[in-house]
């Protein structure tokens, strides 16, 4: 390329970066479009944030709130082999809570954080809370507190499934709930399982991973988890290690099925081909 159309490409560059409103530190445009609402895509070694769009507008966070779920509960150091029975207590959920266990399952609670956190389980997650100590208000307290003390300074929880619109968190906060998430290894393993079989009464039957990025060869993911109810969207977050750095991904309000694994590809494939770049880029 000619040192003049160096020059002008130079000049589109920033043309088209003042009249949309970014802001760039590094010499290339090519930023993803992304379609979800809120976004944020930070390099979890040194916290650089690489891209963001509302990052500190806490909404409705739907299953995403099942990670702080599990995490409180392994704080607690319950046995994960204990076994725990589905009651009619989780056949009282928001919205009716949709479920493949029926009362008078039992599974240990490692299988009911495996459910939870894999194929987003409400009646598993409803249950891990009711089995805290102190039963569910406890859990739902304990979650609060865990926010406060990960920093999480706009996130609300009211209760461990996410099928309340109350529970609340921006991707800021998110952000934080996915490293501190990425810590654990049960958690690590739980939710980037393919699929797994637990018995339900006498039958055999089989879940699977509510984000099929988890079952992409090109994919690295260490730890994820979706999320969907009405007000909340589509939502995503993942923890995926993408040229070599481990890159935490929030994703929320994606309007439409496929949209938020649409733009978490975008992504990638964006941090690929400025891999040499160092770009970070500002939505706001």
């Amino acid at each position: 390329m000619s040192s003049i159309n160096r020059v002008r490409l130079a000049a589109l560059a920033g043309t088209l970066l003042a009249f949309s409103g970014h802001v760039a530190t590094a010499k290339t445009v090519l930023f993803p479009k992304l379609k979800s609402s809120s976004v944020l895509v930070v390099d979890q070694s040194d916290q650089t944030v690489l891209y963001s769009r509302n990052p500190a507008v806490a909404a409705p966070i739907a299953s995403i709130t099942k990670l702080m779920t599990a995490l409180v509960v392994l704080d607690a150091k319950q046995s994960l082999s204990q076994p725990l029975e589905i009651t009619s207590a989780e056949t009282d959920l928001p919205r009716g809570g949709t479920s493949r266990l029926s009362v008078g399952t039992v599974l240990t609670r490692g299988d009911l954080m495996h459910l939870a956190l894999m194929s987003s389980e409400n009646r598993a997650a409803h249950a891990l809370g009711v089995n805290y100590p102190g039963g569910l208000a406890a859990a739902v307290i304990a979650m609060n507190r865990k926010a406060a003390a990960l920093g999480m300074t706009s996130a609300h929880f009211v209760d461990p499934t996410g099928l309340s619109s109350e529970n609340v968190a921006s991707p800021e906060d998110l952000s934080k709930l996915v490293i501190a998430a990425s810590h654990n290894p049960s958690i690590r393993e739980y939710s980037t399982d393919q699929r797994y079989t637990v018995r339900v009464r006498s039958h055999l039957v089989e879940f699977h991973n509510t984000d099929n990025l988890v079952a992409n060869p090109t994919w690295n993911i260490v730890v994820q988890k979706t999320g969907y109810i009405t007000e909340a969207g589509k939502c995503l977050v993942m923890e995926a290690v993408i040229e070599g750095r481990n890159v935490v991904i929030v994703l929320l309000d994606s309007v439409g099925k496929l949209t938020r694994v649409a733009d978490a590809k975008r992504v990638k494939s964006w941090l690929e081909a400025n891999a040499t770049e160092h770009v970070t880029v500002s939505m706001r």
